[in-house]
């Protein structure tokens, strides 16, 4: 099962790793944001994984991430970010 502790984040995001926050906004807003994270809450993430590149750059202000991009899923336990990875696995993200 794939983890990582947050100095193997902080070490990843030197290099091009999208990190996604799957927690709520709320949760964002009272605990604060992964700095160079962008927030996109569960709820929304299949949604989001399949929208067109523009209208994702617009609703989150960031590129959207290619099939083929290193992407990094967290939330508050890793319970949301393992269902995360398995929503993008199933849609071919790898």
């Amino acid at each position: 099962e794939p983890g990582l502790s947050y100095r193997e984040l902080k070490d990843l995001k030197k290099k091009s790793v999208l990190h996604i926050d799957v927690r709520e906004r709320w949760e964002v807003d009272r605990d604060g944001k992964i700095p160079a994270s962008i927030n996109i809450p569960l709820g929304e993430l299949v949604e989001a994984l399949q929208m067109d590149p523009t209208d994702f750059k617009e609703q989150y202000n960031h590129k959207m991430p290619s099939k083929s991009d290193p992407v990094v899923f967290s939330c508050l336990a890793g319970t949301r970010s393992k269902q995360a990875l398995a929503f993008a696995t199933s849609l071919g993200f790898n």
